[in-house]
């Protein structure tokens, strides 16, 4: 018996592909935080993947449905996670976007996939064979993360798969979980975002430990970089304008005690040169002027 998603490479060509699979199964996101989240996880990667992906191959999808095997009715064979990213494939199909991502027309199984917890978290532990979301990620789907985020109790748990089988992760000593293959840690974040304040599921550089930051949060430390390098560059020139003002002064006080040198040394000459003539007038009369 084949694994739920393998399916002969001779019978996939006959099996429906995204253009012919339906793209929503009538279900509507559970509360307003979903679909910000789910922007904001992609806001803040995509410096990093676009890194890792210079040829920017790869998917990021967001409710879109993943098809893990194909049954009737076709969307008993497919998850919706919240948000899901793979790599190393194109992010359009023939210049179409994708309706779906179906697994047996893909040679990539995606990395990680995020499940937001909307109710009491049932359904996104639900281990029953062939339908709960926990078994089809790690049995069919076979992502190597799946990670659960429930904002009513600031919760995240990350599972990896070893073994074939999902493996609870222990938290790192700040608090937040490894993906060794893109360089970063999950963790949770309280703040505002979009008008809304409370815990939001984030990343973090796993080399420096630093929040990598939204694309909003990185234009506003560059508006302050730019302001604090306009701040200096004003004060530079104002110490700049001092250090001219001064040394204009400097040079006027030099100029100003070189005229009166020059006026007491043409004083002097001239009084010299009086008494020379004196003392000449003096010996010509027959008087001794150092007598």
């Amino acid at each position: 018996m084949h694994p739920p998603t393998t399916i002969p490479p001779e019978q996939t060509t006959a099996l429906p592909d995204h253009t012919q699979l339906p793209d929503r199964d009538g279900s509507i996101v559970e509360n307003a935080q979903e679909h910000p989240q789910s922007n904001l996880l992609t806001d803040c990667l995509l410096p990093r993947l676009r890194e890792i992906h210079p040829d920017e191959q790869f998917f990021v999808g967001c409710d879109v449905g993943i098809y893990w095997r194909y049954t009737e009715p076709v969307l008993d064979g497919c998850k919706a996670p919240d948000w899901y990213y793979v790599p190393n494939v194109p992010p359009m199909l023939e210049g179409k976007f994708r309706r779906s991502y179906v697994l047996w027309r893909e040679p990539v199984k995606p990395l990680i996939l995020i499940e937001y917890v909307s109710k009491d978290g049932s359904e996104e532990h639900d281990a029953t064979p062939y339908k709960g979301k926990f078994w089809v990620y790690e049995q069919a789907v076979c992502a190597p993360y799946y990670a659960i985020f429930d904002a009513a109790k600031t919760s995240l748990e990350v599972y990896r798969l070893e073994a074939g089988r999902y493996q609870p992760q222990p938290a790192n000593a700040a608090g937040r979980f490894p993906i060794e293959a893109l360089r970063i840690e999950l963790g949770l974040w309280e703040g505002r975002y979009r008008t809304m304040t409370g815990p939001w599921l984030r990343v973090w550089d796993a080399d420096t430990g630093q929040m990598i930051l939204l694309s909003e949060e990185r234009a506003e430390a560059a508006e302050g970089i730019i302001d604090e390098t306009r701040q200096l560059l004003n004060e530079e020139t104002e110490r700049a304008e001092a250090e001219r003002k001064r040394a204009d002064e400097e040079k006027r006080r030099a100029e100003d005690e070189k005229r009166r040198a020059d006026s007491v040394q043409m004083t002097l000459t001239e009084t010299q040169e009086r008494l020379q003539k004196l003392a000449e007038k003096l010996r010509a009369q027959g008087i001794d002027p150092e007598a």
